[in-house]
C-alpha cells in the first residue's frame, strides 16, 4: 500500500515522514560499535517530464559557495510543505548532447513493514571578508604514492574539469556539489563537455610504472579523464540560493560514459551528528592550494540542521563537492562499512552572540535525498528502500 502524501502541512508532513522513516530504526546497541541505523525509507519517483531549451553554458565556475543563513537561521526556517519538497525534489538533467530536461516527481510512504515489499507502481557573503576555511593550525594531509592513491577509501575521489571534487558512489556514477555544474541560474562554462579525473602513475618513456615506494621523493601522478554522459541536480539548488534554501540542496549527481572500474561508496541517510562515531566526519579533495594532490581532512561537527552539517574541518577551493563520510558497523552483513553522509558544499559566516565566526558547512543526505539521488542510481525505487 502506497500513501500520498498530497495536501499535508509542512511540519506534519515532517512529522509523518520523520515517523515513517524512524518507524523500523534499530536501537543503538549497547555495545562500543556506532551501528549504523535501519531506515525504512520513502519513495521519490518520477511523474512527467518535459523538454526545455539548451542552456547556453555561461556561468563562471564557483568552487566554493558562501552563505550568511547560520544554524539558528536555517533552523528557523519553516519547514516545507509536501508540495514545495516535490518542487525541490523535481530535478533537471542536463545531456551530453546539451539537451536538457525537466523531471516533476512524487513522493511516497510505503505502508509495508516489509522492506522492499512489493506492489503496484502508481505513478510513482560577506565579499568584504577573507574566506580563508583554515582554522588555528592546518590540519589537512596530503596523500602521496599509489599505494594509498589507488586504494580505497582515497581512490573514490576523482576531480571534475570545472575544479571541483567528486565521489564515486556506484559503477557509473560520481556525486558532487550542484555549484560546482550549475550557479542557481544557468550551467557554468565548460558542463556540456565535462570529465571527471581519475588520479594514475605517471608511466615513463619504457612504459613501465614509476616506482618510488623507496624514494623521499612523491611518486608523479597524472589524471585519466572520462566524459559525463548526463547530470542530474534538484530543482531546490535551481530555483533558490545560497542564501536561502539553496545550499540545502547543493549536491548532484554525473553519469559517466562508461565504467570507472574502481571500488566506489555506497551512500548512507545521515545519522544525528550524536550518532557519528567521535562525533567526526571524514572527506577528501582536490584543495586548490595544493595542486596535484589529494587532502585527506578530519574534524568534529560542531552543530547540524535537518539539511546541514557545520564544521571547521580546512578546506580550500576545489575540495567542495566532496563526499562526507563516516564508517560504522552494518549489523546485517556484521562488517564495518564507510558511507557517504553529505557533501561538502563551502561556508558561512554565521553571527554567534554579536561575533562573526565562519564555518565549514556540508549538505545532509536526508531521507528524501537519499531516495531522490538513489534512484538516480538505480532507477529502481525497489533497490533505495535500505538507508
Amino acid at each position: 500500500m502506497v500513501l500520498s502524501m498530497a495536501g499535508i502541512p509542512g511540519l506534519l508532513f515532517f512529522l509523518l515522514l520523520l515517523l515513517c522513516v524512524f518507524g523500523h530504526v534499530s536501537p543503538y546497541e549497547a555495545s562500543w560499535k556506532p551501528t549504523w541505523p535501519a531506515y525504512r525509507l520513502p519513495v521519490v519517483l518520477p511523474q512527467s517530464t518535459l523538454n526545455l531549451a539548451k542552456p547556453d553554458f555561461g556561468a563562471k565556475a564557483k568552487l566554493e559557495v558562501s552563505s550568511s543563513c547560520g544554524p539558528q537561521c536555517h533552523k528557523g526556517t519553516p519547514l516545507p510543505t509536501y508540495e514545495e519538497a516535490k518542487q525541490y525534489l523535481s530535478y533537471e538533467t542536463l545531456y551530453a548532447n546539451g539537451s536538457r530536461t525537466e523531471t516533476h516527481v512524487g513522493i511516497y510512504i510505503l505502508s509495508s513493514a516489509r522492506p522492499g515489499a512489493q506492489h503496484r507502481d502508481s505513478g510513482l557573503s560577506r565579499s568584504s571578508r577573507r574566506k580563508r576555511q583554515i582554522y588555528g593550525y592546518d590540519s589537512r594531509f596530503s596523500i602521496f604514492g599509489k599505494d594509498f592513491l589507488l586504494n580505497y577509501p582515497f581512490s573514490t575521489s576523482v576531480k571534475l574539469s570545472t575544479g571541483c571534487t567528486g565521489t564515486l558512489v556506484a559503477e557509473k556514477h560520481v556525486l558532487t556539489a550542484a555549484h560546482c555544474i550549475h550557479d542557481g541560474k544557468t550551467y557554468v562554462k565548460g558542463t556540456q563537455k565535462l570529465r571527471v579525473g581519475f588520479l594514475k602513475p605517471k608511466f615513463k618513456d619504457s612504459g613501465r610504472e614509476t616506482n618510488s615506494s623507496n624514494s623521499a621523493t612523491p611518486e608523479k601522478m597524472k589524471f585519466q579523464w572520462i566524459r559525463v554522459k548526463r547530470t542530474h541536480v534538484p530543482k531546490g539548488w535551481i530555483k533558490g540560493n545560497a542564501n536561502d534554501i539553496g545550499m540545502d540542496y547543493d549536491y548532484a549527481l554525473l553519469e559517466l560514459k562508461k565504467p570507472h572500474k574502481r571500488k566506489f561508496m555506497n551512500i548512507g541517510v545521515s545519522p544525528p551528528a550524536k550518532q557519528l562515531p567521535g562525533g567526526r566526519i571524514h572527506f577528501s579533495g582536490y584543495d586548490n592550494d595544493r595542486p596535484g594532490n589529494l587532502v585527506y581532512r578530519f574534524c568534529d561537527v560542531k552543530d547540524e540542521t535537518y539539511d546541514l552539517l557545520y564544521q571547521q574541518c580546512d578546506a580550500q577551493p576545489g575540495a567542495s563537492g566532496s563526499g562526507v563520510y563516516v564508517r560504522m558497523w552494518k549489523r546485517q552483513q556484521q562488517k564495518w562499512e564507510r558511507k557517504i553522509i553529505g557533501i561538502f558544499s563551502g561556508h558561512q559566516w554565521v553571527d554567534m552572540n554579536g561575533s562573526p565566526q565562519d564555518f565549514n558547512v556540508a549538505v545532509r543526505i536526508t531521507p528524501l535525498k537519499y531516495a531522490q539521488i538513489c534512484y538516480w542510481i538505480k532507477g529502481n525505487y525497489l533497490d533505495c528502500r535500505e538507508g
